[in-house]
């Protein structure tokens, strides 16, 4: 099944009422639960997936594995199942926009919210690994920043659990400016190839472009394991080398030298935020790799989701000595001879094509040269063939907008060519303009009309809309030419597009529930634009305000805006971080969040044979703690807390001397 879902009902309770989205293997739709009575997105199949069994086993077991991810940065999975053949999930409605549409519409992103986003993807990454889930395809369309800045990570269709059933076959699922160099070679993917497209996304967040970029997703990918990447601050200079450094290291061209886990990641990014030094070591680099072997046609676009055939014979250089300095090479000299001979063999070749090229065109060709014969009638160019000794071969006759009907288009062997006395030249002979009948075009879209028009020559012209009770706005009533009439190519057709009904009132939906509200506006004829604010009078869901009023009149799928309440304005939320210095015991704090104004206590224990020497946060302020551990409170939280413990060693009791025996 294909074609826009718009009105379907799903398994008699998800109700679509507008497309959002679409990617290279589903669209989504924002539905109404009938059931629940929330908005939620529901994720649909393109039908040419849907009719693989293949594909399908995998949509159907790896949905079930994204449903049982939770974590406040993963978009959550209520449902999934198969309607009349078409496969779907149900998934959270997250308010906001994807990360790709910001970087596009805003360049550069701060450095220090790239590094906040980074952290959170990570968290939910780690949340995803932890159950052997590879997520495959982490890019920023699939990372939705929402109104509070927070992100949620979503699209987990192609995720491949470990354990999988599915056997590995040399397709390649993924987005080409975002896959690791495994993932374009068809190889066993771990949790280190998701790290590899975050430090993509995040340079790309950094510096406003792309590492590798290309004409189409072969050339994209074959950078991705060749290629090295600018470093981003050869892009944006003001960008942090410690950021920098951590992105270099994700991005690592070997899986061995990016970060282990998507957890030590986070760890390197808090420590950024945090003021911390960052050790990433000599991982600031991506390492060169070698391409070999032919690689096969990849059908997809450059920055789509796509299946693509793997690239055989496509390693990246092996660098098991562990990390190696950015931009260096494996310390091998390359043999001079060898770069000797390639340089003779494509000489060598060079040489022999120019050869052929010149007797193709008939630098070695003996007899007389063909006369021109292009432009003439085929009577005029047979008599002047044969006057010069040649014959007339094969006449093809084709559709010309330039050349006048009857007249000779082109000749083969071309005019100069030599060739022996009685060979044939072809001819090739206009028909005139091309006739073609103007398409039914009543009832298609504006969009469907003007693509079939372009498709057959012909060139779509919009005219002044009209009313129509029969039409649907934006479908065409009426075309000029009508149906039928043979026109020629080139010409243009006019199209009367309908531009709806006169009109309707616009229920009154302030005070209502968001997903109530939609469906009754929906259900009137009218589209629907959403807003949200806090409100400390309005319960969070709820319709503060809409726009156009009530009562208003206006035409069938026209919009209307509805401001829906966020609830009370919440408090910001800080990170706290403790690390212990040495080896002398452990700091733990009562948790890794907390809200502005808010505390957080923290536990400090010394191991046996140690005591506490010092507490201090980043600030240098100091904390009071018992030598032997304790606890101590942080109240009143205005910012981030990461808090250093020292411990020292117990000093040793000292032996008591024995007193002299008498004598």
């Amino acid at each position: 099944m294909s074609g826009n879902m718009t009105g379907r009902v799903f398994n008699n309770r998800y109700q679509i009422t507008e497309r959002i989205g679409i990617g290279g293997m589903a669209e989504v739709y924002r539905a109404q639960d009938n059931v629940l009575g929330r908005l939620v997105a529901v994720k649909v199949m393109l039908p040419q997936y849907a009719a693989d069994p293949n594909f399908t086993a995998r949509f159907k077991q790896e949905a079930a594995a994204a449903a049982n991810l939770q974590s406040p940065y993963i978009v959550n999975v209520y449902d999934w199942g198969q309607d009349d053949g078409t496969y779907y999930i149900v998934m959270e409605f997250v308010r906001g926009s994807d990360l790709k549409t910001a970087i596009n519409e805003r360049g550069v992103i701060n450095q220090r919210k790239v590094a906040e986003i980074g952290s959170q993807v990570c968290q939910a990454l780690s949340v995803a690994h932890n159950l052997d889930i590879i997520h495959r395809d982490i890019k920023p369309q699939n990372i939705m920043v929402q109104p509070d800045g927070n992100v949620k990570v979503m699209d987990f269709g192609i995720a491949r659990a470990k354990n999988s059933v599915m056997t590995q076959t040399s397709s390649v699922l993924g987005t080409a400016h975002y896959i690791s160099p495994e993932q374009a070679q068809g190889k066993e993917l771990t949790a280190t190839s998701d790290i590899y497209s975050l430090g993509i996304v995040l340079y790309e967040a950094a510096t406003g472009k792309l590492p590798f970029d290309g004409p189409d997703a072969v050339s994209v990918a074959m950078k991705q394991v060749n290629d090295l990447p600018a470093p981003p601050r050869e892009i944006n200079p003001d960008i942090d080398p410690a950021l920098e450094g951590i992105i270099m290291r994700a991005m690592a061209k070997n899986t061995a030298e990016r970060f282990a886990t998507a957890q030590d990641m986070r760890y390197a990014l808090n420590d950024y935020l945090a003021g911390r030094p960052v050790n990433v070591g000599a991982f600031t680099s991506a390492q060169t790799a070698v391409m070999g072997g032919m690689v096969p046609p990849m059908g997809a676009a450059a920055d789509g989701t796509a299946v693509m055939s793997a690239m055989g014979g496509a390693n990246p250089v092996s660098t098991a000595g562990g990390p190696k300095n950015y931009r260096s090479d494996d310390g091998k000299k390359k043999s001079n001879k060898k770069t000797i001979g390639i340089v003779v063999a494509i000489i060598a070749a060079l040489a022999i094509v120019g050869v052929g090229a010149f007797a193709l065109m008939g630098g070695f060709a003996s007899g007389d040269p063909v006369p021109d014969v292009t432009s003439k009638t085929v009577e005029e160019a047979t008599a002047l063939l044969e006057k010069s000794g040649f014959q007339v071969g094969n006449i093809q006759k084709v559709p010309d907008a330039k050349i006048a009907a009857d007249k000779i288009i082109s000749q083969d062997p071309k005019a100069g060519d030599k060739r022996e006395k009685g060979s044939k030249v072809n001819l090739t002979v206009s028909t005139g303009v091309e006739q073609i009948a103007v398409p039914d075009l009543v009832g298609k879209t504006t969009d469907e009309a003007k693509q079939l028009l372009k498709e057959k020559g012909l060139v779509p012209s919009i005219i002044e809309g009209q009313h129509s009770d029969t039409v649907a706005k934006g479908s065409v009533i009426s075309s000029n030419p009508a149906a039928g009439t043979k026109v020629n190519k080139g010409d243009t057709v006019e199209l009367v597009p309908s531009v709806g009904s006169e009109g309707t009132e616009v229920p009154d939906v302030v005070g209502q529930l968001e997903g109530a509200a939609t469906t009754k506006l929906n259900n009137a004829g009218f589209k629907v634009t959403f807003d949200y604010t806090a409100s400390d009078t309005v319960a969070e869901g709820k319709v503060i305000s809409q726009n156009p009023g009530a009562g208003t009149k206006l035409k069938k799928d026209e919009s209307v805006n509805i401001v829906v309440s966020t609830g009370k304005q919440k408090p910001s939320t800080f990170t706290v971080t403790a690390s212990a210095q040495g080896e002398g015991g452990y700091v733990s704090p009562s948790s890794m969040d907390v809200e502005e104004g808010g505390s957080v206590t923290f536990t400090v224990t010394p191991n046996s044979g140690y005591l506490v020497a010092s507490v201090t946060d980043t600030n240098g302020k100091s904390y009071e703690v018992t030598p032997a551990g304790g606890t101590f409170t942080i109240s009143g939280v205005k910012n981030s807390i990461a808090v250093t413990v020292t411990f020292k060693q117990t000093p040793p009791t000292p032996t008591p001397t024995p007193a002299p025996s008498g004598n």
